[in-house]
Formats: structure tokens, C-alpha cells, sequence
């Protein structure tokens, strides 16, 4: 199968329509028709089923899809390798975070590698671990920016885990909660919980269960900015990482040190060999001497 051809069905894939595709591609509906046309000839069946909300992937679609991402990882960063001989005067890394990562880590690490190669672009977007490794997978970010409870994220050997160090989980009351000065299970049986992202969630239930209660969530919020002002109006009570209270730190509330809920293992993903392009491994330097200031080692 002709490459080229192959990441034309990506970028159809990827975009959901052939009109999408040729917008993205900087060409006509009709010549991204001709290409996939040409492909399922080659690959011996429909890749695409086309239909009035736009395309769907058949059987032999979605098997090809994974290899087409990884031909349009590879070709991304052989163009990386190529453009940054030169010294690093060149070149773009793509970066995906979790938010309170984003939030700390990510603005000084961009700012040194512009301090020392201003030719290097560094383009972020802010998504939780399950989605920036999704995002690497796929081949539309260089780099993510991830994190595990209690030991590093699962990995099937897709991608290489570079880890950053460790922040503990730290419980989060109200001014006049009342708490005792030892927090225990019997007390937090009786507070409401805010409780954020799906993940960070399922480990509080879990952390909770383990103590024996059963929490009562009352609210919901991946931004640590809202969860620790509905604690300092009383609403409830939350468990937050290291990261989200440098970040941000309400005057009102009161953090204190809790080993019950574990720990977060932070690191970094990317592809195989993406670490010897030299922007990448630039960023990726930079990321782990942010690190290393904020983070436990590991």
C-alpha cells in the first residue's frame, strides 16, 4: 500500500468526513475520494463506509487505522530529526499534560527551552493521563505528561515511561470543619466529599472502602480551583495531589498530611525513539529538573 495513501485514510479516519479530511489536508473532497479509492483497491475491500453524518470505519478499517497512526508518528518525527541537525534552531514538540502538571511543571520547562533555542515551538493541550496517552498512541502529541496512583500507570510496552518522582495526596478541609487532630475513617464517614476526575474518584472510593466507609459524594470537579472553594464554603470535604496545591492554594482552607489515600507516581510518555530527537529530549530535560525541585524523588 502506497504510504501516502494510508495517511489520507488517517486524516478521513481521524476527521470523521472526507470534507474534513480535505480541509486538513489542503486539498479537494474529491482528491481524498480518489486516494481512498485507490487504497481499498489495494487493501482489497471498503476501508470506509461512507454515510450522511460522515464516515464510518469498517472491520478492515479500524485494523488499519493503528498502523496508519504509527506511519504518521514515524514520518513526524523523522521530519523533527531532520529539521533540528541544525543545532536545535529548528523544530516543535507537542505536548500533552494532565492539569495540574500544566499548571507547574510545563510553564518553566517551555520557557528555559525557549531561553535556550527560541526556534523550538512547544504547542500543550491540557488532557487528563487515559486521553495523553491516547493522544501519543495515536501519534497527535510528542510527549505526555502522566501520572499513577500508588505505582506507575499500567503500560503494555506501546511506550517508553520516563518517571518524574512522587507527590502525596493530601486531605483538604473546611476552616470550621472541626476536625480532630488525628483525622480518622470514623470522622470522615460523617463529611460530604467533593470528588474530581473519573480516576481521581475511583481512588478515593477505593481509599475510602479500604478505611472501611463508604464516602458520600455530594460534588464533582476536575479543577482543583473550584473543589478547594467548595471545601472553604463548607461544602464538603476533598483529597488533592501535591501539584494541584502548588498550583493553587485557597487562604481558606486547611490542608493536612494524609498517607491514607496513597500517593501519585508522575512521569513522562512517549514513543520508542522519540527521546533522540533533539527537541523532544530538550523538553523532556527540562521537564525533569522542573521535576526534581517540586517532586519527591522516586
Amino acid at each position: 500500500m502506497d504510504p501516502r495513501r494510508v495517511l489520507v485514510f488517517r486524516a478521513v479516519a481521524r476527521a470523521g468526513s472526507l470534507s474534513a479530511a480535505a480541509r486538513e489536508l489542503g486539498t479537494t473532497q474529491s482528491a481524498v475520494s480518489q486516494q481512498l479509492s485507490q487504497l481499498e483497491r489495494e487493501a482489497g475491500g471498503p476501508l470506509l463506509v461512507r454515510t450522511s453524518q460522515g464516515t464510518r470505519l469498517t472491520e478492515a478499517g479500524t485494523a488499519l487505522l493503528p498502523r496508519a497512526d504509527a506511519v504518521h508518528s514515524a514520518l513526524h518525527l523523522a521530519g523533527e530529526e531532520l529539521g533540528a541537525l541544525a543545532s536545535l534552531r529548528t523544530g516543535s514538540v507537542r505536548l500533552a499534560s494532565f492539569p495540574s502538571a500544566a499548571a507547574t511543571l510545563v510553564p518553566a520547562a517551555v520557557r528555559a527551552l525557549r531561553d535556550d533555542h527560541s526556534g523550538v515551538q512547544v504547542t500543550l493541550v491540557e488532557i487528563e493521563p487515559p486521553e495523553a496517552w491516547t493522544a501519543v498512541l495515536a501519534g497527535d502529541a510528542d510527549v505526555a505528561l502522566v501520572f499513577g496512583y500508588d505505582g506507575p500507570p499500567e503500560d503494555d510496552g506501546a511506550l517508553s515511561w520516563v518517571p518524574l518522582g512522587i507527590e502525596p495526596l493530601h486531605l483538604v478541609l473546611p476552616p470550621d470543619a472541626g476536625a480532630p487532630a488525628r483525622v480518622g475513617a470514623a470522622w470522615l464517614r460523617e463529611q460530604g466529599w467533593v470528588a474530581g476526575c473519573e480516576r481521581c474518584r475511583q481512588h478515593l472510593v477505593e481509599s475510602c472502602r479500604a478505611a472501611g466507609f463508604e464516602p458520600r459524594l455530594l460534588h464533582e470537579s476536575d479543577d482543583y480551583v473550584v473543589a478547594q472553594s467548595l471545601v472553604a464554603h463548607g461544602l464538603g470535604v476533598t483529597v488533592l495531589p501535591q501539584l494541584a496545591l502548588t498550583a493553587f492554594r485557597h487562604p481558606e482552607v486547611e490542608v493536612r498530611p494524609s498517607s491514607g489515600f496513597g500517593e501519585r507516581h508522575v512521569g513522562m510518555v512517549h514513543r520508542p525513539g522519540a527521546e533522540g530527537v533533539p527537541a523532544i529530549r530538550a523538553l523532556m530535560e527540562r521537564l525533569q529538573a522542573g521535576a526534581a525541585r517540586v517532586l519527591r524523588p522516586r
